[in-house]
């Protein structure tokens, strides 16, 4: 037994190449890049700042002397200024010139941001995964008709791969979301201690110019084309508000799935993969339990309850900023990515092999379909001279007692039979088998799973095909 409490999204569901994106390791490295980054812009810029000085801080990148930084965080109460004393131990050459005309924000936001979208690129890689397994799943079913319902209750046919496009044009939703909202991502920039870049205008004399040219300088260095045009001290909180968002909806998405993946498996039409070596119950030995559906609703749902808390943070920082975005960002933003990639890889897990049980879903079809049927049976009789109303009657008196046969004997439905035997039917009986063939009744299901998926799905797989082929095992 450990100690102390540790998160679970960490020890048992999110994968390890997301909870890297969100180490300590990978934040303070980023910081000794933006740090080299700036002094090398701004040697290039002309300030006093040497070659030597610059590589000597690219010698240190990687290696953090964290014991350092740590002892000094415990004197100073600032983890920045801990890690620039750190840094400047490793460095005495260079230790005058780190941080030069920056403020914490500098590190700090910028690698949030630098975070978060490279954690957004881990997500869009396997959201379109999961998209391409439900792709291919509807494709394969576009055309088995199946028990449509409204309001869980029995309404018209439908088809499993057509039911399977309605969960793929929610993620399909959300990658669009996702795709607009990395397209707006900026740094933070050079901004200084209120967004107004006094700091760096000193240091270049007055010269406007070469402040928004170091500043570009700084973040081609980093991989970004812009900053955010004007800040306060902070990038603009919304960020936050937008990414989390965009997790919660790709959460909406997933916990609408496996809510009908658990009302299927219960129906015995469909059921997730179930391992050979899996128990279902501790006490119930035969039990298939949803589990894995039940864990992706569970996590959902964790994540729509966090979406509140940035939008919260965004409306009330206080003029340029205030403080109390600091500890809800440390909680929030990390565990709704690490929940949402935990999600993503039950999803794709699941959709790697969904089991369809076509027999049962026949046998629920024939139980329902030929009360759907009826209105079908009595056009054609009318067509060959029946009485319409004398017709109409006579399917409700058949229909009602067919009912009892389902819900009072627990029978199959005979309605059809009913109706073979009484000769005031103008059809013969091939002609009525005929009529409840289920793929007369799916409409342009078919069709449409097709015609969705090649208009819009296949381009979005296509223009991401690099990032495709990727499977997950789950932990536990």
């Amino acid at each position: 037994m450990r100690e102390f409490y540790e998160n679970p999204l960490i020890t048992r569901y999110a994968s390890a190449e997301m909870a890297g994106l969100f180490s300590d390791d990978k934040k303070f490295k980023t910081w000794r890049k933006l740090w080299i980054a700036l002094a090398e812009s701004e040697m290039e810029m002309g300030l006093n700042i040497s070659q030597e000085q610059v590589d000597e801080l690219k010698a240190h990148a990687e290696n953090i002397n964290y014991d350092v930084a740590e002892a000094r965080e415990k004197e100073v109460k600032h983890d920045v200024m801990a890690h620039v004393y750190a840094y400047g131990v490793q460095c005495p050459k260079a230790k005058g010139i780190i941080h030069l005309g920056a403020t914490s924000c500098f590190v700090g936001d910028n690698t949030d941001i630098i975070v978060y979208d490279t954690a957004l690129d881990l997500v869009l890689k396997k959201l379109v995964n999961a998209m391409k397994n439900l792709s291919d799943f509807a494709l394969k079913y576009k055309s088995l008709p199946t028990l449509g319902f409204t309001h869980f209750q029995a309404a018209q046919v439908t088809t499993v791969g057509k039911r399977a496009a309605l969960w793929l044009q929610d993620l399909v939703m959300d990658y669009h979301e996702l795709i607009e909202v990395k397209g707006a991502i900026r740094l933070r920039g050079l901004k200084g201690t209120t967004g107004t870049q006094a700091s760096f205008l000193e240091l270049f004399n007055g010269d406007h110019d070469k402040v928004k040219l170091l500043e570009k300088k700084v973040c081609e260095k980093m991989g970004y084309a812009s900053a955010f045009s004007v800040t306060g001290q902070t990038y603009p909180r919304k960020l936050d508000t937008r990414i989390v968002n965009v997790l919660a909806s790709i959460a909406q998405s997933a916990y609408k799935f496996s809510g009908d993946m658990r009302l299927l498996q219960h129906l015995k039409e469909m059921e997730e993969p179930f391992a050979k070596s899996q128990i279902g119950s501790s006490a119930m030995a035969y039990k298939r339990n949803p589990m894995r559906s039940e864990r992706i609703a569970s996590l959902s749902r964790f994540v729509l309850s966090l979406a509140s808390s940035p939008a919260v943070t965004a409306s009330t920082q206080w003029f340029e900023r205030t403080l109390d975005d600091s500890a809800n960002k440390r909680l929030v933003m990390p565990q709704s990515f690490l929940a949402i990639d935990a999600i993503l890889d039950i999803y794709m897990n699941v959709t790697q092999g969904l089991v369809v049980y076509e027999k049962m879903i026949a046998k629920r079809l024939a139980e329902e379909l030929p009360f759907m049927a009826t209105e079908n049976i009595l056009m054609q009789c009318v067509k060959n001279g029946g009485d319409r109303q004398e017709l109409h009657e006579l399917i409700r008196e058949y229909s009602m007692k067919a009912g009892e046969q389902v819900k009072v004997y627990g029978q199959p439905n005979n309605l059809i039979d009913l109706i073979k035997s009484d000769k005031r039917f103008t059809v013969d009986a091939q002609e009525l088998d005929a009529m409840v063939d289920p793929k007369n009744f799916i409409g342009r299901a078919d069709r449409q799973t097709e015609e969705f998926i090649t208009e819009e799905v296949s381009p979005i797989l296509k223009k991401h095909e690099s990032l495709l082929g990727l499977s997950a095992e789950l932990s536990v």
